[in-house]
């Protein structure tokens, strides 16, 4: 028999057990703390429904479902892949034609860069449920004609059209060559800086498909040794335009579809430039292209007749620092269109007429847009997300395109977007904040009155009960400088404010990024809080240069990247260093790719105040990473040879006191492992001993199998040995 003072004290150590049950590095790159999404979210254009891809585990099962936005309710299942052989290895991704009675599906996808890839594509008729793979080989950003009866793709560096009636396909080009010349297809830094892969976009009459050709065959090339397991290694070899190096020459054409034949756009007005976009307006004879450049502190927005050729400018933007390309660029039904630009100093919206006539500005205050969601022109209602409730939360917004009656529909303060309705009635809201998991409801557009849940992640919260996280604790931090920067702490839930902790330090500050935001969980914050778990204070600043809080906070650090930034961290440290629970001598400081070429200048030029440091994949001298970023901020090297070379870490290696951790993965594309081994030999002939550990063919991303596990396992040791 035990007595019940035995039993209480049992219960009381299991509970005080399970209470305060430790994160593992497992559990957070297993999915244990995974939330629920609505996969593939998609707003149909024609109806008043969505889709979702849904994944039934037991079946091993995909399914495209319709919902009402109505009623939620599913009105039916589009396609489920167990009746269908070929796609046992389910959907990645899919597209509607413009009827919505077809759907493109991709399969089994090969990826090439960040956001390309090629892949298996099938044609699925909703109505005959008729499944049909389109070709025996992969291609890359099939897309339908507006009418529906072709498709235009792109195949090893060429364009080709597809009749849907006689399923042939008809090349667009035949001079596309690996490393020389691209038809339709974004070469790498495109890709990677300017965001996007399908050069290319259909006329609204279906009659014509405009493109961009890269001529690569003058940028030099960069070649990584592939480990993999053979005997030999095998060299890949792609072009990167570093800094101040040759570019692509890019030129803009227009395809016939009914004579085969090619005009070519005249464009010398302009030399050594970036076409950043391209689309065709409502008009189906005008096709609209923003051309850049190379300062990226010129955009011209112009309009060129598809049968002539002929180009007008019928906007122009400048700016002492850069200008952002905008992916907002909206055409109404008489060719007037929406715009977002920051020339005010802040980004807002603006309603110009077909010819470029500024007819008003929107949206007007010291916060930024960070979202056009569109227009209902039923109503001449603008939707939109913005900062103005505090530039770490974001809310959905509507406002009239005369700029007047301005509703906050968001209910919640944290980070709030939309998925609109095609008759604007509802929009699905996703919430969440650094207390909240994910949401999902259903809201009215008038007046955002939430409607119904659809997902809360409850069982994500219920299970994090027993973990009794700690809260991430947002607030100003002021310099001594008298710079007011957002932050937040993550304090160890047992925190005693008469002990002092050892601080560990994260930050990204690349311009326009930003890391103090208030949103739920990733990955790394529950490695953070594992971390103060562990006994440690983690922290965030973003400093100067970050972005959402005006074009002059974000624009400082312009031609001397790691300049101002690297001050702001070292100042932070130095306040948070002065707190009275914190032991200044204890102050470490992390951060991946920009944020590793920071923590790297921080443990150097601010090596009285960072004990350690974790660089993950840094660039170590901006003269090795690419033309289209670094000169966006720095202009080239030959123009701006002092700000390339004063603030890179690899010239600050003999200040080296504390320990420093290098990481770098070998197959990495974007900033390459060259980086990293400069660095190490600059540290080796300074005589400096550091820790560095290689990822083989790993790239910008350092992932996949138990890559991740091993990684911040190593860290986590680095810092409990250094901290």
């Amino acid at each position: 028999m035990y007595s019940k003072k035995i039993i209480a004290l049992f219960l009381f150590l299991c509970f005080t057990v399970v209470g305060q049950q430790k994160i593992t590095i497992d559990e957070i790159y297993n999915g244990t703390f995974r939330a629920q999404g609505m996969d593939e979210l998609q707003s149909l254009k024609n109806t008043n429904q969505y889709t979702v891809l849904n994944a039934d585990r037991q079946s091993r099962s995909m399914q495209i479902d319709l919902y009402d936005f109505a009623t939620l309710k599913k009105v039916a299942t589009l396609i489920d892949t167990k009746s269908h052989k070929d796609l046992s290895n389910g959907i990645d991704s899919y597209t509607f034609d413009a009827a919505e009675k077809m759907i493109l599906l991709a399969c089994n996808t090969n990826q090439i860069f960040r956001h390309s890839f090629t892949a298996d594509y099938y044609l699925y008729d909703i109505a005959s449920k008729k499944l049909k793979k389109l070709f025996d080989f992969q291609v890359q950003e099939p897309t339908f004609s507006p009418d529906g009866k072709k498709i235009a793709y792109a195949k090893e560096n060429n364009l080709y059209v597809y009749d849907l009636d006689s399923n042939k396909s008809t090349p667009i080009t035949t001079d596309g060559k690996k490393n020389s010349i691209i038809n339709g297809i974004t070469d790498w830094v495109y890709e990677e800086e300017f965001a996007f892969v399908k050069a290319f976009d259909w006329s609204a009459d279906s009659k014509k498909v405009a493109y961009i050709r890269f001529d690569e065959s003058q940028v030099p090339e960069f070649s990584m040794s592939m480990f993999g397991k053979d005997l030999y290694p095998k060299m890949q070899t792609f072009k990167y335009p570093k800094a101040g190096e040759k570019n692509a020459l890019v030129s803009l054409h227009i395809y016939d579809v009914n004579s085969n034949g090619v005009k070519n756009i005249n464009l010398g007005n302009y030399n050594d430039f970036y076409i950043a976009r391209m689309k065709w307006t409502n008009d189906a004879n005008t096709l609209s292209a923003q051309v850049v450049n190379r300062h990226q502190n010129n955009l011209d927005l112009l309009f060129i007749d598809g049968n002539s050729g002929s180009a007008k400018v019928v906007l122009n933007e400048k700016d002492k620092a850069y200008v952002d390309v905008t992916d907002n660029l909206t055409f109404l039904k008489d060719n007037s269109f929406i715009w977002t630009s920051e020339k005010d100093g802040f980004n807002h919206i603006y309603l110009y007429d077909k010819n470029g006539k500024l007819k008003n500005q929107l949206t007007k205050g010291k916060w930024e847009v960070t979202n056009y969601y569109g227009l209902d022109e039923k109503t001449n209602t603008v939707f939109y997300q913005s900062v103005e409730n505090g530039s770490i939360n974001r809310d959905v917004y509507r406002i009239g395109l005369d700029g007047k009656n301005k509703v906050r529909l968001s209910q919640y303060t944290g980070t709030n977007a939309a998925t609109f309705s095609p008759n604007f009635q509802y929009y699905i809201n996703k919430f969440s904040s650094a207390a909240q998991p994910t949401t999902y409801t259903l809201n009215d557009a008038k007046f955002g009155k939430q409607v119904q849940v659809i997902e809360n992640n409850e069982s994500l919260a219920s299970k994090l009960k027993s973990y009794d996280l700690p809260t991430k604790e947002f607030f100003v931090l002021k310099t001594a400088k008298g710079n007011e920067l957002n932050a937040w702490m993550i304090k160890p839930k047992d925190f005693d404010p008469s002990k002092k902790y050892p601080v560990f330090m994260y930050q990204y500050s690349g311009p326009g990024s930003q890391q103090v935001n208030n949103e739920w969980n990733g990955t790394d914050d529950y490695w953070f809080m594992m971390l103060s778990q562990q006994g440690f204070i983690v922290a965030c600043v973003d400093g100067r240069g970050t972005g959402f809080k005006g074009a002059d906070f974000k624009k400082v650090t312009q031609l001397q990247l790691g300049k101002y930034e690297v001050e702001d961290q070292i100042d932070a440290a130095k306040v948070i260093g002065n707190y009275a629970f914190v032991d200044k001598a204890r102050i470490g400081i992390f951060g991946w790719s920009y944020g590793g070429f920071m923590s790297s200048n921080c443990i150097l030029k601010g090596n009285d105040v960072f004990k350690m440091a974790i660089a993950v994949a840094p660039v170590t001298n901006w003269r090795f990473y690419d033309s289209v970023y670094t000169e966006r901020y720095m202009q080239t090297p030959q123009e701006n040879a002092s700000g390339y070379d004063d603030n890179s870490p690899i010239n600050h290696v003999d200040k080296l006191k504390g320990k420093f951790l290098l990481i770098h993965g070998s197959g990495d594309d974007n900033v390459h492992v060259q980086n990293s081994m400069q660095m190490m030999e600059a540290l080796i002939q300074a005589n400096k001993q550091f820790d560095s550990q290689i990822y083989p063919d790993n790239n910008h991303g350092i992932y996949g199998g138990k890559t991740r596990i091993q990684l911040y396992t190593k860290m986590t040791n680095f810092i409990k040995e250094n901290l």
